[in-house]
């Protein structure tokens, strides 16, 4: 009788420990799936963030585009024939203009059928070239020569290089612009901006303009 107790006691105690055992492996179960729970929502607030901060800046890129597109619609037509100019020869990045400056007769004096700069133009090119410096800036000039209707197509197309070329050769000479951050067009006597049937227009068509772009 007493072993079919002392039996019966040790089945009691053997079954109370694999409950209690059971019990400490289900609470070690829970504690580990809510670490990985846990673990599983950080990583998922992390990719949420940024997912977030990358369409924040996709967004801000699109802003950006379009501010530049902007720009470029306001430009003159040969300040976008330059850029375009400018981005074939891979010279610069998209929609980098700066500004364009033009120099006509009537502040510049380059006079009927001449290409040579005068004091006038080069205290203007000095003033140009100082306010590049003073920026410090790594510019990309195109420099567009034009003429009046006096003349042949051809010949206005000369003088209009020649002209250009001349600011081209000042700025490099007397300012140090590298040549491989400068280029020359003629546009001849094909974009007047005032009307060649008279005196005054037809200097105010005797120019150069300098495209400046980054």
């Amino acid at each position: 009788m007493r072993k079919s107790l002392s039996v019966s006691l040790v089945a009691v105690a053997a079954i109370a420990g694999l409950s209690l055992s059971g019990c400490a492996t289900k609470q070690y179960v829970q504690q580990q799936v809510q670490q990985s729970q846990k673990v599983t929502e950080a990583k998922v607030a992390e990719v949420q963030t940024s997912v977030e901060a990358n369409q924040a800046e996709i967004t801000k890129l699109h802003q950006t585009d379009a501010q530049l597109e902007g720009k470029i619609n306001d430009l003159s037509g040969t300040a976008k024939e330059a850029l375009q100019r400018a981005e074939a020869a891979g010279k610069l990045a998209k929609g980098k203009f700066l500004y364009e400056v033009t120099l006509s007769d009537n502040d510049v004096h380059f006079g009927f059928n001449k290409y040579n700069l005068s004091d006038e133009a080069k205290a203007a090119l000095d003033q140009f070239a100082n306010k590049i410096k003073a920026e410090n800036a790594n510019v990309y000039i195109e420099i567009q020569g034009h003429t009046d209707n006096i003349g042949s197509e051809k010949y206005n197309l000369k003088l209009g290089y020649e002209r250009a070329e001349q600011v081209m050769r000042y700025l490099n000479m007397q300012h140090g612009f590298p040549l491989f951050r400068m280029s020359v067009i003629s546009y001849g006597e094909s974009k007047p901006i005032a009307d060649n049937h008279t005196k005054e227009g037809r200097a105010k068509n005797r120019r150069v303009t300098l495209v400046v772009m980054q």
